[in-house]
């Protein structure tokens, strides 16, 4: 990955955040910066240096980890008041500090503000700023999407070798276990949500959890999954039945979501207003007469977090963009009967996209 350029992309963009430096306390954006994968850290980025501060339990991990990075930084290990006054002296001739908007909560702040002694003594102001870092992590370089497309690919192979396990009767929770230990036996760090099995009417809830009901024949079950890869995750979501679809209602939901579907990835580009793709779904199943059953958003983009933008939705204002990856999800709920929600994860190209889950949508069992 290009992780070493990072750092003076977002540089490059402090004066437009109106700071002089920027204080990253999101573990996630830390390491997209810098590579360091622990639970615990601090990244003061100024115009001229990086200072990397955590504590003892990181101290060999975080020289070696941003090393094979090829991240430059000052690294100070500490207990957490140390780690703070590690930042305040850096800010020396520092007035503006941005903090992160998104992650920062309001006893935080304060604490910050009364812990950092000599920046407010020389009159330091601490900046609100929103979506530095996470404007950065849209365009994904060619060895996040490498990670992505690995992720779906253990996923695909996964469901590929579980999926007659449906013939055994198994209940939601018996499934959910087998898929996740698959995933993690073909090579996935872990999986990038708990996995959501939705049988019979429990499908009609988009975020159904796992329960004790045994899977029968002839309904409906939602699968959505997805494989953790160096901290870069994968989504999709297919719908599998145990024999012959139970009624012509369920058969008819299924087709209208993946005429849904296929309207929506055909919009995908770049250059493509996200809420255009969501109008396009909602416009397929409004001819089946089904919009008002579809319940969420169209998709959401993918990358060291589940949900990251851009969003596609009703309200969107975002715009696709070469290097986003992006999921495109309809779907139709029906209370007591169940779901249908077909789901892929695709690279976005200027001419169009590129397929990262690859799974057969092939719904009979």
């Amino acid at each position: 990955m290009e992780t070493t350029s990072r750092l003076k992309r977002l540089r490059e963009h402090l004066g437009e955040a109106e700071c002089e430096a920027l204080l990253v306390t999101s573990l996630v954006n830390v390491r997209y910066l810098t590579g360091f994968s622990g639970s615990a850290a601090m990244l003061l980025v100024t115009e001229h240096d990086t200072l990397f501060v955590s504590d003892g339990r990181y101290r060999d991990q975080a020289r070696a980890q941003l090393e094979a990075a090829g991240v430059e930084a000052d690294i100070e290990i500490g207990r957490p008041a140390e780690q703070i006054e590690a930042v305040d002296r850096r800010l020396s001739g520092i007035r503006r500090l941005g903090l992160e908007a998104g992650d920062v909560s309001w006893a935080s702040k304060r604490h910050l503000a009364a812990a950092l002694g000599a920046f407010a003594s020389s009159k330091g102001s601490l900046i609100a700023t929103e979506g530095l870092v996470e404007r950065l992590r849209r365009t994904k370089d060619e060895g996040e999407l490498a990670r992505i497309e690995l992720a779906a690919s253990i996923a695909d192979v996964a469901i590929a070798q579980v999926k007659e396990k449906l013939l055994e009767a198994p209940s939601e929770v018996e499934f959910a276990l087998d898929l996740d230990f698959e995933m993690r036996r073909r090579g996935a760090d872990g999986v990038s949500f708990e996995t959501i099995v939705g049988s019979g009417p429990n499908g009609a809830m988009p975020h159904a959890r796992p329960s004790q009901r045994q899977i029968e024949p002839g309904e409906l079950v939602v699968l959505d999954f997805g494989a953790l890869v160096d901290g870069y995750h994968s989504d999709m979501t297919r719908m599998f039945c145990v024999g012959e679809v139970a009624s012509d209602r369920m058969t008819e939901m299924l087709d209208a979501v993946l005429a849904a579907q296929r309207a929506g990835v055909r919009l995908v580009r770049a250059g493509a207003a996200c809420v255009e793709v969501d109008a396009a779904c909602r416009q397929s199943l409004e001819e089946a007469d089904l919009a008002e059953l579809f319940t969420h958003g169209t998709g959401h983009g993918v990358g060291l977090e589940i949900h990251e933008a851009p969003s596609l939705g009703k309200t969107s204002t975002d715009v696709l963009e070469e290097g986003d990856v992006v999921t495109v999800e309809p779907g139709v709920y029906v209370p007591d009967l169940g779901g249908v929600r077909i789901e892929d994860t695709l690279a976005v190209t200027a001419t169009g996209s590129r397929p990262l889950t690859k799974s057969t949508k092939d719904t009979t069992i």
